[in-house]
């Protein structure tokens, strides 16, 4: 004789009076549902939607480096086009000119758009170019070891032994020769250093876990290994050290620019504009204007990276309120 069968509760019972084995993985499944277990991808992305000064750097961002992609749709005027009857003229709706006109009267809000063009192209630039260097070199020799990595490892070192105020002059005075994508190259080839060594300690830590061991064991070659199994626990630092690249890469090709050995004019940067103002200090707009749009870039980057940064720490399981 079979045991009758218990009735479903009450409306309005607790969910503590259930049986534990109803709250068992088994019984939901079997019940046809489906148990999803969160990725650390997904942890990294809800930590960082939830941090807020993370998301005000990302907005900005999309902002300031949006208008400077569409520059030729958002400026009202070509960054050399000539207004002769309004010549350092102050910021006034008038004429369009929202942030006033240079000494040849060209619009200044223009000028500022296209120069952020030129900074985030050169930025955007540095920040790949140095993190492909510094994770082939990192990722090479902290996989092999011996005298790979002491062969590598000391040319890293001699690399930021280099007085690099002055190898950076030096060169872009040399090389440089006024064009973005010259002086571009020049300091992606001076800031891969930092990462390379970052790269290197986490693929030494990681070439002797057991996934690693057994994808040799199963005939993997080292190139697999290296990039499909190794460098997805790497992708966390790459990709902040690559955020703050942006940054530092924006604010060193300023200071070239400023000094005169950078990008040179007519090519507009907002380094090139703050250096142009100190023919005109008395106006105050040609120097404020492209020094605030700077400032603003560099601290929505560092937003962003701090946010990265924390959201994907393997370590951090908590979610920001």
């Amino acid at each position: 004789m079979t045991e009758p069968i218990a009735p479903p509760p009450e409306p309005g019972t607790g969910a503590h009076e259930l049986p534990d084995l109803l709250l068992s993985e088994a019984a939901v499944t079997e019940g046809g549902l489906e148990v999803k277990a969160r990725s650390q991808w997904n942890y990294a992305r809800r930590r960082f939607l939830r941090h807020r000064f993370a998301m005000l750097g990302l907005v900005i961002l999309i902002i300031v480096f949006g208008a400077g992609v569409f520059a030729n749709y958002v400026a009202p005027y070509s960054f050399s086009e000539i207004d002769l009857n309004n010549i350092l003229s102050g910021p006034t709706t008038a004429h369009q000119h929202y942030f006033g006109t240079d000494e040849i009267g060209r619009d200044y809000f223009s000028r500022v758009v296209y120069g952020i063009r030129t900074s985030e192209e050169v930025g955007l630039f540095v920040a790949f170019a140095s993190s492909v260097i510094g994770l082939i070199i990192g990722a090479i020799a902290g996989y092999y070891g011996g005298w790979i990595d002491n062969l590598l490892m000391r040319f890293t070192d001699l690399v930021l032994t280099l007085p690099f105020l002055a190898i950076l002059l030096t060169a872009a005075a040399l090389e440089g020769q006024g064009s973005q994508w010259r002086v571009s190259i020049i300091l992606a080839l001076l800031f891969w250093t930092g990462l390379a060594r970052v790269v290197r300690g986490i693929f030494l830590s990681l070439r002797e876990k057991e996934y690693v061991e057994a994808a040799k064991a199963a005939g993997a070659g080292d190139i697999r290994i290296m990039f499909r199994h190794i460098l997805p626990n790497t992708l966390g630092p790459v990709i902040v050290n690559g955020t703050l690249a942006v940054a530092t890469a924006i604010l060193t090709e300023a200071a070239l620019s400023f000094l005169g050995f950078g990008i040179k004019p007519p090519t507009p940067s907002l380094g090139v504009l703050v250096s142009e103002a100190q023919n005109n200090p008395q106006q105050w707009w040609l120097t404020v204007f492209p020094g605030l749009t700077i400032v603003i870039i560099v601290l929505a980057i560092n937003f962003v990276g701090d946010g990265l940064r924390d959201a994907l720490d393997p370590t951090q399981r908590r979610i920001r309120a």
